[in-house]
């Protein structure tokens, strides 16, 4: 089912936006002959997508190329100039402000990369400031505010000021403000990519765990600029170029069949075992199959290259289990190996166009 559905969605700046998308469809003229011949920049360009239920849809690309545009058109903080978005088949660019406002406070909340905390108020301040605006009741958006930092890890911070946090805390009071409404859809705009590598990686594992724990699961729209984090965290993934989206799929299809030239240049030097996360390649127990209920389990985002050994040590078959330790599935060895080949396949054809041989075969699998 899909959550939220962006159809022939663009976004033109500047007087001439009809005459704008009529030199790019039909006569083809790239974003910046767009721009020299009308003066108007076209930020997204024809896109449609739909997220489903319950997943992390990433939207990825390089500075400019127009990801943050398209997630602010989902929720109207920037206009589209022409298409339509639905969210749950209602078609939220045909809204009046009322309506678009109650969308924002109910269903929708949004987490910013530069954090957007109020210096001026207290942890808890920050995060239920939402609900005083909607007119809850202190008593009762207090208990709320408590709930959602509790979740964060936040718990015991409630009266500090967000100055005396470090940068990865301060985002998980983003976080906490974002999720006190109990929203059906988060959107994400390069929220952790100010972060220190180590702490960006910790608030990946911590949004990920939190998708396992909510019930029910939100729906994420996340963008970002980094390769390794939309194939770490995105069930699915489109990639954008100048406006457009260039391809849509999930993280083993962006890494083993790239749409095209564009694609392929951001994958061809990923080690994908290092990234593509066990819950790719896991599926459904089957009937005539079992795994032992003390025996070693992973987590759906333990990066494939660390199965193997684990794999070794088992009759061929690695539970996956969440963070509340329920069973999700199953990841086999041939699973595991088929992946690892295909990486090291992937590592050959590349060296073979750069004019590079291996006289092992079998070291680009280690």
């Amino acid at each position: 089912m899909a959550v939220i559905e962006a159809d022939g969605v663009w976004k033109i700046f500047g007087g001439d936006p009809e005459r704008a998308r009529r030199l790019a469809v039909e006569e083809g003229l790239s974003k910046a002959e767009v721009k020299e011949e009308t003066g108007s920049v076209i930020a997204v360009n024809d896109a449609s997508f739909e997220v489903k239920e319950q997943e992390i849809f990433v939207v990825m690309g390089l500075s400019g190329s127009g990801k943050s545009t398209l997630l602010r058109c989902i929720n109207r903080l920037i206009e589209p100039t022409f298409g339509t978005v639905r969210v749950h088949d209602e078609e939220v660019t045909a809204f009046d402000d009322d309506r678009l406002r109650q969308l924002r406070r109910t269903k929708m909340s949004m987490v910013f990369q530069n954090f957007g905390l109020f210096p001026h108020r207290s942890v808890i301040g920050n995060v239920e400031y939402g609900l005083e605006v909607a007119g809850i009741e202190k008593a009762e958006r207090r208990e709320k505010a408590r709930r959602s930092l509790e979740l964060v890890g936040l718990d015991g911070y409630e009266e500090s000021q967000t100055s005396e946090l470090s940068g990865g805390m301060q985002q998980r009071v983003g976080l906490a403000r974002a999720l006190v409404n109990d929203p059906e859809i988060l959107l994400m705009d390069e929220a952790f990519s100010a972060l220190d590598p180590l702490i960006r990686a910790d608030m990946q594992n911590e949004l990920l765990e939190l998708q396992e724990q909510w019930d029910p699961a939100c729906t994420i729209l996340f963008i970002t600029h980094d390769l390794d984090e939309a194939l770490k965290m995105g069930d699915r993934i489109a990639i954008m170029k100048e406006g457009k989206i260039a391809q849509v799929g999930t993280p083993t299809e962006i890494l083993t069949r790239p749409a095209d030239e564009y694609v392929r240049s951001f994958v061809e030097n990923v080690d994908r075992t290092k990234i593509v996360p066990a819950r790719t390649v896991m599926r459904d127990l089957r009937d005539d199959e079992t795994v032992a209920a003390d025996g070693p389990s992973v987590s759906p985002h333990t990066p494939i290259a660390e199965l193997l050994p684990i794999l070794l040590d088992t009759d061929g078959l690695l539970a996956v289990r969440g963070s509340k330790g329920t069973l999700q599935g199953v990841v086999s060895q041939d699973a595991v190996m088929e992946e690892v080949v295909e990486n090291a396949d992937g590592t050959r054809r590349r060296d073979a166009r750069a004019g590079r041989t291996d006289e092992d075969p079998e070291a680009a699998v280690a």
